[in-house]
């Protein structure tokens, strides 16, 4: 059989035009125990690996993304992609050369003639993750792949050329032999044979290449999210110790003053305290339960306080389902206690009120006591406030401001983070 030369040049553009088909799930994942070891010859290697790399093609998956069953399409679709252009590409030449008649053999034969190089695309892939040429190759791997090549390229121009014997598509006087084809297809498609096994190492390395990238990335998130959560666990943590210490404090005082009531109460506001905290280490709960926590630390501030200590809620019942973070409105009544009642006989007043502000939350602790010095805050080495800032800048990041401002009359801090119900 004679093959027209044009046909080189026209089967090489063929691999170019489809080089960009099935690149986003050309690849294969089987369990590396089950593929067949090239320890043995290669052509019963070879023979093994495909069998179980086709019949695994169904559970191809990708390494940064949900398995894709469907997956084998695209290398169905490559390659009938690449069939088709050299299909239609042998009919334009047919015609070009003089022939007529038998377009319809020509195509299909031409057609099928692809059809080894796609069901040997699994087992290239498989060998190609588990003997890698790039970045460090090793000579066994080399030696696999270049085994690999001349068996498929042999299977495959074989089949060709008893396609090319049995229906005869160029429609040549004396009918080709099998031999005389083979041999011909091997000079004219050695190069394109070469190309399409590169083309397929290629696309698979490139895959892998993306996926790794998407999988560390997605490694790198989930250790953030990690880490955000441990400092807010440890941050938690931290605060708890911080209101012990002072309750703890204030009920020794009550006792030194032989105020035994005061003191039995104040201990049992706070046991009631801790059992709720012990049940409840979420990072988020609704507004309703921070103001029911809130109000049992009132209720044992104004055991040690007494009618010194006025409090005032101003919180609409729409916004009790809003999500904020837990423990966000005891450490800034208790800075209010600290830093505007403690030293005032007279003692003073604290109101929370909330807003709404379009999509914002607005949360605001005022007390009428002294108006903040300039830079206490810089010079202050309380817990709470600096606990609060970093727990609103985990969670929400810049979408969440704590703003400490002097207001007429006394101080007041604002909270304002990202509006988000309870579904």
């Amino acid at each position: 059989m004679a093959i027209p030369p044009k046909r080189v040049r026209d089967a090489m553009r063929i691999m170019n035009a489809s080089s960009y088909r099935g690149a986003p799930n050309l690849r294969v994942s089987a369990p590396r125990a089950k593929a067949a070891r090239c320890s043995q010859l290669a052509i019963r290697c070879i023979d093994a690996a495909f069998s179980a790399s086709w019949a695994r093609i169904g559970g191809m998956t990708h390494a940064a993304a949900p398995p894709a069953p469907i997956s084998w399409r695209w290398i169905a679709l490559f390659w009938f992609a690449a069939a088709l252009f050299e299909a239609t590409q042998s009919i334009l030449i047919q015609h070009a050369i003089g022939g007529r008649g038998g377009e319809v053999v020509l195509f299909l034969t031409e057609l099928a003639g692809w059809l080894p190089w796609a069901l040997a695309t699994p087992f290239v892939i498989e060998l190609a993750q588990r003997h890698p040429i790039v970045p460090a190759p090793t000579a066994r791997g080399i030696g696999a792949h270049l085994m690999a090549f001349l068996f498929i390229t042999l299977i495959a121009e074989g089949w060709s050329a008893a396609l090319h014997m049995l229906f005869n598509p160029w429609a040549h006087r004396q009918a080709p032999t099998f031999w005389d084809t083979l041999s011909a297809t091997l000079i004219f498609h050695g190069l394109i044979c070469v190309f399409a096994y590169a083309l397929i190492l290629a696309i698979t390395y490139l895959v892998d290449s993306r996926d790794k990238v998407a999988r560390k990335a997605t490694e790198a998130a989930q250790l953030g999210e990690e880490l955000s959560k441990a400092q807010l666990a440890a941050l938690l943590r931290q605060m708890e110790p911080h209101f012990m210490f002072n309750t703890l404090n204030s009920i020794a005082g009550l006792v030194r003053d032989d105020r035994k009531a005061a003191a039995v109460n104040m201990i049992v506001g706070l046991s009631e305290i801790l059992r709720r905290t012990s049940q409840n280490h979420k990072p988020e709960v609704t507004l309703a339960e921070e103001i029911e926590y809130l109000q049992r630390y009132i209720d044992i501030q104004k055991v040690r306080f007494g009618e010194r200590l006025g409090y005032d809620e101003d919180v609409p019942e729409t916004l009790m389902d809003a999500r904020v973070p837990s423990l966000l409105l005891q450490p800034l009544v208790e800075n209010a206690i600290k830093h505007g009642l403690t030293e005032r006989v007279a003692g003073g007043e604290i109101r929370i009120t909330a807003a709404r502000q379009g999509a914002v939350l607005s949360l605001s602790v005022y007390n009428d006591g002294p108006a903040f010095a300039a830079g206490w805050e810089s010079n202050s080495a309380g817990v709470g406030l600096a606990n609060l800032r970093t727990r609103l800048r985990i969670m929400y990041g810049d979408a969440a401001d704590l703003d400490v401002r002097n207001v007429d009359g006394g101080a007041e801090v604002v909270v304002t983070l990202p509006l988000s119900e309870t579904a």
